[in-house]
C-alpha cells in the first residue's frame, strides 16, 4: 500500500546503493508550499533540499541564484558554544564553503539568458557523525532542481574522498580523513565532471587523476536515483524566456567590430585594457548614432553584452587558430613576475607578490596558542584553526567605486583556498608553538587573485620565520575546448577567464599538490581532459616556485623583534593540576609575577609567551619545578622536612619527598641523624633510585664524593 501525506499525496520514495550504503529520496512528505522538496536519508543523516522558482523573469542582467547550505545544531545533537548567542544565524564559513561547492557544479547547467529568481536551501536535519553531510546536501539540493520544471540539465551528484593505505574511500571518518593524503570532492553529471575541489599533502597528479575517475564512477548511482525520481513526479515543465542578445544587435556588434579586435589588441593587459575601453566607448557612440541617443538608451545594456560577446569570441578565435593569448604571450607562457619580502617594517612578516597587473600584499602575524580559532559548527569534532588566512579584495582593486563591508562567499572562498594549500607544510605546534594569521590584501586584479594570495602568504610566512617545510606556488590555468580539442593555458588573466571553458587552480610544492579548485563552465568534462589540465600545469607552478626562492630561498632564522617570543615544555600530563593549582591560584600567580602568558594543551604541551626573555625564562623554571619528574643520578637542592631515627626525608621538589638512610648522610660515620641535619635545612642530594613503589632514595654521601 502507498503511504499518504495528510493532503491525499502519495509520498513517492527512490532507493539505490551509495558507496555500499542506501540512499533514500522521499518526496510529499515535508514541504508541501515549496516549488519542489527532497527528504534525502543516508545512514542517520537526513537533509531537506528545498527549491523555490520565482513566478515571473527579475529585470536583471545576471541569473539570480542563490543555493545555501544550512547548519541546524540539533543534526548533532548540540547546542552553540558561543556563551551568548545559541540560535544559529550568520553561517559560519564552514557552512558558506559549503554552499560554494553545492553551487558551482549546478549553476552552469542552467541556458544562458535563464532570469527566473531560483532559490535552493539544503538544510541538515540529522547528521551522522562518522561522515561529512556536504555530498548529501548537494544530492537534496539537485534533486529538488530536478523537480522544478525548470530548464536545469541535472542532475548533479558529488562525492567527498579520502585516499588511505593507497585506497580511496567515500564518506571517510574523521580518523580516516585525518589518516588521508587526500581530501578531495568531485561532483558532476552523467556525462563529465563539472567541479573539483581538494586538500592534498604533496599528492601526485597521477593520484589525482586516478581520484577524479573513481569518484565519478562510484557517484553515477545518486545520478539514477534523481532521474527515477523526476520520472516518477513527472514535474510539469515551467514556461520561461531566455533573454539573449537581440539576433540584429549581435550582427550590428560583429560587423562593427570586425577589423577593430585580433592582432591590433595583443598587448599586455594595462595598455590591452585601455585601448578595449576606449573601442567600447567608440562603439556605443556610433551605434547611439546609428539609431537615436533615445532609442539607444533603452537598449544600451543590450549592445554592451553583445560587444562583450564579440570580445570574447574574438579572443577564443586567436586561442585556437594562432595560439596566440589576448595580451600577444603564447599558451604556456607566465605573465613578469615581481616579489619582495619585509615590507612593512612593524609587522611580523610581509610581502608583495605581482604577477602581470594581478598584485597580493601579504601580512603574518603571530600570537601564543590561546588565540587560536576555536570552531563552533554542527559538525561534533569542531577544534581549533591555528592557522588562519583571511583574504580581502575591496573595489578599487578592479577600478570600481564600492561601498566597503563585510567578507562575500568569493572572499571566504579565495582566503580558504590559499590557506588550504599552505597548511600541510606548517610546522607542528611541538615545533612552533604559535597562532598565524595571514592576510592578503589583494591591490590589483586581473585574474587569479587566489593563487596571488597563496604565493604571497608563503613568502610572508618565510619572511616572519615560520619554518615550513617546503615553500608552496599556485598557478590558474585555463581552458577552452573547440570541439573535442582542448587548449590548456597557463596563468589565465580576466579575458581569458570569462571566455573560457573552465578555469583550475592548482598549489603545491616541489614534491606534489597541496590543493586543487576546478570549476567548469561547460557540461561536464571527462577525466582525460582534466588529467591533461593538470599535468600542463606543473611547470608552471614550478616556473613561479623558482622565482620566490630567488627573492627568499628559505626561512628566516629569527623571528620579528616585534613578534611575542614564545617557549614551549612538554609535561606529563597528570601534572597540568599541579601548574594550575587549586582555582587556578598557582597558574595565575606565575603569570602575575612573571609577565608572561601560559597556554595549556591537554597532551602536556605548555607554551610561555612574553616580550620579557627573562620574565618567561623564570615562568618555565617555575613550572620544571612543579611538574619535573625525579631523575636518577641527579642532584638536587631540597629541604629536609622530617628526621627519623632511620634517617631524613628531604623535599626535592613540590610534591616529591625521598628519603636519605644515616648511613648515606656522610661518609663519616653519623650516630645520630640530628647530629649532621636540622628541619628545615636546605642539602643538595642525589638521587641514587626509585623502588617499584615509587620512593626515593638519596644521598648526601655520594654528592660530597
Amino acid at each position: 500500500m502507498p503511504t499518504i501525506n495528510p493532503h491525499g499525496k502519495e509520498i513517492i520514495r527512490v532507493t539505490t546503493e551509495l558507496a555500499g550504503k542506501p540512499l533514500t529520496l522521499e518526496v510529499n512528505r515535508v514541504g508541501f508550499r515549496t516549488t519542489a522538496s527532497v527528504l534525502v536519508s543516508y545512514g542517520d543523516t537526513v537533509v531537506l533540499g528545498t527549491a523555490m522558482v520565482g513566478s515571473r523573469p527579475v529585470q536583471m542582467d545576471y541569473f539570480p541564484l542563490s543555493i545555501d547550505y544550512e547548519e541546524k545544531f540539533y543534526a548533532a545533537g548540540k547546542i552553540s558554544g558561543s556563551r551568548f548567542i545559541k540560535r544559529e544565524g550568520r553561517p559560519s564559513d564552514e557552512a558558506i564553503l559549503i554552499g560554494r561547492l553545492i553551487d558551482r557544479p549546478i549553476r552552469p547547467l542552467f541556458p544562458k539568458g535563464y532570469r527566473q529568481e531560483v532559490q535552493v536551501v539544503a538544510s541538515v536535519l540529522s547528521m551522522d557523525p562518522s561522515f561529512r553531510p556536504d555530498s548529501i546536501a548537494m544530492i537534496a539540493a539537485s534533486a529538488a532542481l530536478m523537480l522544478t520544471g525548470t530548464p536545469f540539465d541535472g542532475p548533479v551528484a558529488g562525492l567527498r574522498i579520502a585516499h588511505v593505505d593507497g585506497k580511496f574511500k567515500a564518506f571517510a571518518s574523521p580518523e580516516e580523513r585525518e589518516a588521508s593524503d587526500l581530501d578531495l570532492v568531485v561532483a558532476g553529471i552523467e556525462s563529465g565532471i563539472t567541479m573539483v575541489e581538494a586538500g592534498a599533502n604533496e599528492v601526485s597528479e597521477e593520484v589525482v587523476a586516478e581520484a577524479l575517475a573513481w569518484a565519478f564512477k562510484e557517484y553515477q548511482p545518486a545520478i539514477e536515483a534523481q532521474k527515477e525520481l523526476a520520472a516518477k513526479v513527472a514535474p510539469v515543465a515551467q514556461e520561461y524566456t531566455l533573454i539573449l542578445p537581440n539576433e540584429e544587435i549581435q550582427k550590428n556588434a560583429n560587423e562593427w567590430t570586425e577589423g577593430k579586435l585580433g592582432a591590433a589588441l595583443h598587448k599586455p593587459y594595462p595598455e590591452r585594457n585601455e585601448m578595449v575601453n576606449n573601442l567600447r566607448w567608440e562603439y556605443h557612440k556610433a551605434m547611439a548614432d546609428k539609431i537615436g541617443e533615445d532609442e539607444y538608451q533603452k537598449l544600451h545594456d543590450e549592445y554592451d553584452e553583445a560587444f562583450t560577446k564579440s570580445l570574447h569570441e574574438d579572443v577564443r578565435i586567436h586561442i585556437v587558430e594562432s595560439g596566440t593569448r589576448p595580451d600577444g604571450r603564447k599558451l604556456t607562457e607566465i605573465r613578469q613576475l615581481s616579489s619582495e619580502v619585509g615590507v612593512l617594517p612593524r609587522t611580523h612578516g610581509s610581502s608583495i607578490f605581482t604577477r602581470g597587473m594581478t598584485q597580493g600584499m601579504n601580512i603574518i602575524t603571530l600570537a601564543p596558542l590561546s588565540y587560536a580559532q576555536m570552531i563552533d559548527t554542527m559538525e561534533v569534532n569542531d577544534g581549533e584553526r591555528r592557522y588562519m588566512h583571511h583574504y580581502n579584495a575591496p573595489g578599487y582593486t578592479v577600478g570600481e567605486v564600492r561601498r566597503l563591508g563585510s567578507p562575500g562567499r568569493r572572499e571566504i572562498g579565495h582566503g580558504y583556498l590559499a590557506e588550504r594549500a599552505v597548511l600541510p607544510m606548517l610546522p607542528t605546534e611541538e615545533e612552533f608553538p604559535y597562532a598565524i594569521r595571514s592576510v592578503t590584501e589583494i591591490m590589483s586584479q586581473n585574474g587569479s587573485t587566489s593563487m596571488a594570495a597563496t604565493c604571497s602568504s608563503v613568502l610572508a610566512l618565510m619572511d616572519a620565520g615560520v619554518p615550513l617545510k617546503r615553500p608552496v606556488s599556485g598557478i590558474a590555468m585555463g581552458l577552452m575546448m573547440d570541439g573535442d580539442t582542448p587548449y590548456v593555458l597557463s596563468d589565465i588573466a580576466d579575458a581569458e577567464d570569462f571566455a573560457g571553458d573552465m578555469d583550475f587552480k592548482v598549489t603545491g610544492t616541489s614534491e606534489g599538490i597541496t590543493a586543487i579548485q576546478m570549476d567548469m563552465k561547460v557540461h561536464g568534462l571527462p577525466v582525460e581532459i582534466l588529467e591533461q589540465a593538470l599535468q600542463a600545469s606543473k611547470p608552471g607552478r614550478a616556473h613561479i616556485l623558482e622565482h620566490m626562492l630567488t627573492t627568499l630561498a628559505e626561512p628566516r632564522k629569527t623571528l620579528s623583534p616585534f613578534a611575542p617570543r614564545i617557549e614551549k615544555i612538554k609535561i606529563n600530563p597528570d601534572k597540568i593540576g599541579a601548574v594550575i593549582g587549586k582555582g587556578g591560584e598557582t597558574i595565575n600567580r606565575i603569570t602575575s609575577e612573571t609577565g608572561s602568558m601560559i597556554d595549556i594543551k591537554d597532551d602536556g604541551l605548555i607554551t610561555v609567551a612574553g616580550t620579557d626573555a627573562e620574565g618567561i625564562e623564570r615562568a618555565l623554571e617555575w613550572i620544571r619545578g612543579l611538574t619535573e619528574e625525579p631523575e636518577v643520578g641527579k642532584i638536587y637542592e631540597g629541604r629536609v622536612v622530617t628526621i627519623k631515627e632511620f634517617g631524613a626525608f628531604v623535599n626535592i621538589m613540590p610534591g616529591t619527598d625521598g628519603m636519605v638512610h644515616i648511613s648515606q648522610l656522610s661518609k663519616d660515620r653519623v650516630e645520630r641523624v640530628e647530629d649532621v641535619l636540622t628541619e628545615g635545612q636546605m642539602v643538595k642530594v642525589k638521587l641514587t633510585g626509585i623502588d617499584d613503589r615509587g620512593r626515593l632514595s638519596l644521598s648526601i654521601k655520594d654528592v660530597e664524593e
